[in-house]
């Protein structure tokens, strides 16, 4: 059996989506190292995986980096570096040791890819967003009009990543961050979503989502037989009391039966809760969702996939320009509507609406149902291995 060596930032949305591979792998013999911060090991482990603890962290200031201004671009490239920095030698002393048949790594955790370098063996990229080709990259929508290429920060993260990958003679590209295309690359999104999803080739595999073993045993049962509504802003970009405050405004004593997850947010903050009202910290997001009939989201990938999965059409209210270009690929799919400033009124509108695209949203259900999800990414792999 084959040893594969996973590498990914310690961010839930980027570690989420490849739990229930790593489930496959296991399930079919093959050993699986991952290797993230401490932040998300936990669940990597429970997924089979045996643990490589790196000295990663997200930034402290993560909710805060909501536009992709020059700046705020800068700085992640000088994260992701100090990062690199930091978690390569460990990287490349354990797997010296134990060496892979094969890395996996997150699309934006260039180490992995470095790491494949190192021990010349295959690199696959693992895409939990929309995966980037010769012609499409994600600046061409995540990017502003206005964006200032010149920034003196910016152009001097780019010389120091250049320097940098200069310093690894193995490198197959020196191209760290951007305009490198990996030969196999995995997506965790059906190609219906895609952007300019006809110009992918077959070097590109898009699997889907899966769930893994830890999100279906998650439960939860309806109070009442009112529809219900969930909301939720993710992990990350939640601390929006103002945003709750008016969906209880909006929603609170009626028919809905709404489900709200606030993150670490007090719940004092929100005021009176009515009773058709439900506030936590967080909820079985795949129990809940069974059961509901429109979801209020930030519209991160991760959540805009797994509502998808259940056939349940969202109201999306992103907070960063990716979820932006989400949603709005949604809405060209007739999946799901964007409100950029949510009012009382607003959000009622929106979400009464977006019950008609229920039909619609079932019929991608199938798709993403269909595209293969863990156990084509696992083939994908075994094949990969015997090339």
């Amino acid at each position: 059996m084959a040893h594969f060596a996973f590498v990914s930032a310690p961010a839930s949305g980027h570690v989420n989506p490849t739990l229930p591979l790593v489930e496959e792998l296991v399930r079919r013999g093959h050993r699986v190292s991952y290797a993230t911060g401490p932040a998300t090991m936990d669940a990597a482990v429970a997924a089979g995986a045996s643990p490589v603890t790196l000295p990663s962290e997200l930034p402290p200031d993560l909710a805060s980096r909501g536009e992709f201004t020059a700046e705020q671009l800068a700085v992640t490239m000088e994260y992701y570096l100090d990062d690199a920095r930091a978690s390569f030698p460990v990287l490349a002393e354990h797997f010296l040791a134990d060496r892979p048949d094969a890395v996996c790594y997150d699309s934006v955790t260039f180490t992995g890819r470095m790491l494949a370098n190192l021990l010349d063996v295959p690199e696959v990229s693992l895409v939990p967003t929309f995966a980037e080709n010769e012609s499409f990259s994600a600046a061409q929508v995540y990017l502003p009009a206005d964006f200032d290429h010149t920034h003196p920060r910016l152009v001097a993260a780019i010389q120091d990543m250049g320097k940098f990958a200069q310093g690894h003679s193995f490198l197959d590209d020196p191209n760290l961050m951007f305009g490198h295309v990996p030969p196999t690359s995995l997506v965790f999104v059906p190609r219906e979503f895609q952007l300019a999803g006809d110009t992918f080739d077959e070097r590109f595999h898009f699997v889907g989502p899966s769930l893994s073993s830890r999100q279906t045993a998650g439960e939860w049962s309806p109070r009442s037989s009112g529809p219900v509504l969930l909301i939720s802003l993710g992990t990350v970009f939640n601390d929006r009391p103002e945003f709750y405050r008016t969906c209880i405004e909006a929603f609170g004593d009626s028919d809905w039966q709404v489900v709200m997850a606030v993150g670490g947010l007090d719940r004092q903050s929100l005021g009176p809760i009515p009773a058709n009202v439900e506030v936590h910290a967080q909820v079985p997001q795949i129990a809940v969702l069974r059961h509901t009939e429109v979801f209020l989201s930030h519209a991160g990938m991760n959540s805009t996939m797994e509502s998808l999965y259940h056939g349940v059409p969202f109201v999306a209210v992103p907070q960063i320009p990716e979820q932006q270009a989400i949603a709005r690929r949604a809405e060209e799919l007739q999946v799901g509507r964007t409100l950029t400033d949510p009012t009382v009124q607003g959000l009622r509108d929106a979400v009464q609406s977006v019950r008609s695209y229920r039909p619609r949203a079932a019929a991608l259900s199938r798709v993403v149902r269909g595209a293969g999800g863990a156990s084509k990414a696992a083939d994908v792999l075994e094949q990969l291995l015997t090339q």
